[in-house]
């Protein structure tokens, strides 16, 4: 039986099991892509995932139907990743943008000779830091403001880490190319 999302939607607001089963079955390998953005393992993004869908599924309340509803549940499960950083993250690198000179820029070329799947594996190879500025900045399109603001640190913590991340991933695959 197919279901609506208006009526999956309205299922998990009244916790029915079988809405909530649909609404995993149907958005889990997007939002499992999201996390794998995230975290450092397949493991720790499934377990984020699935934190994120009972974030999900206890929020669904407070959808407001304003925008598409799996742009609310990409939020929700960037937030859970988030969180998921920050209580596991002892230490923020502190440094300050203006201690570098030149950003280095990934030459196109460069990326089309790389899978999707070979770029994820190397940004899942960036320090917790680096690899949750990048995601922000670089995939989700927040600003500096917004990173500090969700991380609690410097606008010029979050400039340098993304100088930081683009500097490695570029290493990392120039040396792959090689």
């Amino acid at each position: 039986m197919c279901y609506s999302e208006e009526q999956i939607i309205e299922g998990c607001i009244n916790n029915k099991r079988k809405a909530q089963k649909t609404l995993y079955s149907y958005y889990y390998r997007r939002m499992l892509g999201i996390c794998l953005r995230y975290c450092s393992s397949k493991d720790e993004a499934e377990d984020v995932m699935l934190d994120g869908f009972m974030n999900i599924f206890s929020k669904t309340k407070s959808y407001n139907k304003r925008g598409s509803f799996e742009g609310w549940m990409k939020r929700v499960m960037i937030n859970t990743a988030i969180d998921n950083f920050r209580k596991n993250k002892k230490h923020y690198y502190h440094s300050d943008i203006d201690d570098f000179e030149n950003e280095l820029v990934i030459e196109a070329n460069l990326l089309e000779s790389f899978s999707a799947k070979e770029i994820l594996n190397t940004v899942q190879q960036l320090s917790e830091g680096y690899r949750i500025v990048f995601n922000l900045f670089a995939i989700e399109g927040y600003s500096h403001q917004e990173i500090a603001d969700m991380l609690g640190i410097s606008i010029n913590t979050s400039k340098t880490q993304l100088f930081k991340a683009r500097k490695l991933l570029q290493k990392k695959l120039i040396e792959m190319n090689e």
